[in-house]
């Protein structure tokens, strides 16, 4: 008679970055966690935008492009999809790191491999501006 063997947690795979793996586990087979999904090409970072999608996240990069000819900056963005897994469950204004895997559908080639935290809601260098308090209602202005 053979002993039963029960096959241990299945521990999250090394992708080859330098990203931690995620705690939660999933069933997901396009995660490249705990599914068969290789990433390989480029990696970037963004912001999540919107998270309408099953399963996938629109991430936007921002980036300002010199024009010479003015001498001054202009903001650029691009979005991209990317493939969500549930095991990261990230929420809308994180910012990600995504990695480039082959094509999941027609618009999709990256997936989330790594939560970086909340975003800052101001651009770097940029001051908050302080909005004027309006009187109260039995009090002049001087």
């Amino acid at each position: 008679m053979t002993p039963t063997r029960t096959t241990p947690a299945r521990r999250a795979r090394d992708i080859g970055l330098d990203v931690r793996a995620p705690k939660a586990r999933c069933d997901d087979r396009h995660c490249p966690f705990h599914g068969r999904l290789p990433v390989r090409g480029q990696v970037l970072e963004g912001t999540v935008v919107s998270t309408g999608m099953q399963r996938t996240a629109v991430v936007e990069r921002t980036l300002l492009h010199y024009i010479p000819k003015f001498e001054r900056y202009e903001k650029r963005r691009r979005r991209y999809l990317a493939h969500a897994p549930p095991c990261l469950n990230v929420p809308v204004g994180h910012r990600v790191r995504i990695a480039e895997t082959r094509p999941l559908s027609k618009l999709v080639s990256f997936c989330i491999v790594e939560d970086l935290g909340e975003a800052a809601h101001r651009v770097r260098g940029e001051e908050p501006v302080e909005t004027p308090v309006a009187p109260a209602a039995g009090e002049e202005s001087p």
